[in-house]
């Protein structure tokens, strides 16, 4: 079970974001939280759900907000126009990921020593970008997530997040050997690294409704039932 959901703002660069938080109920300390990044058209009752699915495993689940306060797409254009800034400038990313995390560490139901990240699409490389800019998460899981790195910027010398990243092995938007590239890059950051790759799977498998297979995008019961039995082992080795 989970409390009620309450919404917390933070700054960062001129711009007021909104975050989503739930945390377990009846329990009265303070817990680990769980970031949840959102996909290109801004946080959405996906994420949100999502935050309250990871308030039933104990956790405080917080979706957070890389947009700004109420700002969402409607269509592919709108939530392309959201996201190519973000890709364009990663150092702004990062950046902006960090705020975040900084804002949810100040929570008092948080943890602040004990927090990780979770995303999907989009939100998949924003949390690997958490992991990239060398930040203290205990972990980073992507789901359906993109790969390429921020070049320009170089590599950390370490990251020390743990990564999961659970990939569909058919995804066009991030092909068998980006994958094969991001595990080269994780080795040489010498990151404690896991990929998990469902065959014959597409774009967005965890998101029900999802169903362009010709764009490449399906839900899949099956990944979907697998990446989240994954994603609860992995946050109980993080915070055991």
């Amino acid at each position: 079970m989970a409390r009620s959901p309450r919404h917390f703002d933070y700054q960062h660069d001129g711009l007021t974001m909104d975050a989503l938080l739930v945390a377990p109920d009846g329990v009265e300390q303070s817990r680990p939280a769980v970031l949840i990044a959102h996909a290109w058209g801004g946080r959405s009752d996906f994420e949100e759900e999502r935050a309250q699915a990871i308030a039933a495993l104990g956790y405080v689940g917080i979706a957070i907000d890389v947009y700004g306060k109420g700002v969402r797409g409607s269509n592919a254009d709108e939530n392309t126009a959201l996201m190519q800034p973000l890709l364009d400038n990663r150092q702004r990313l990062q950046a902006r990921l960090q705020a975040a995390l900084a804002a949810a560490r100040e929570q008092a139901e948080v943890d602040g020593t004990r927090v990780a990240a979770i995303g999907y699409c989009f939100g998949g490389l924003c949390v690997l970008d958490l992991a990239r800019s060398g930040t203290d998460v205990a972990g980073v899981v992507s789901l359906h997530g993109l790969f390429h790195p921020p070049e320009q910027y170089g590599l950390p010398p370490q990251i020390t997040a743990k990564v999961l990243v659970l990939h569909g092995y058919d995804d066009p938007m991030a092909p068998p050997e980006a994958m094969v590239g991001l595990a080269g890059e994780l080795t040489q950051a010498k990151a404690d690294w896991q990929i998990h790759a469902y065959g014959h799977t597409l774009h967005s498998f965890s998101k029900p409704g999802a169903n362009d297979p010709g764009a490449g995008i399906a839900y899949s019961e099956d990944a979907e039932r697998r990446s989240w039995i994954a994603v609860q082992s992995f946050l109980a080795e993080l915070f055991p």
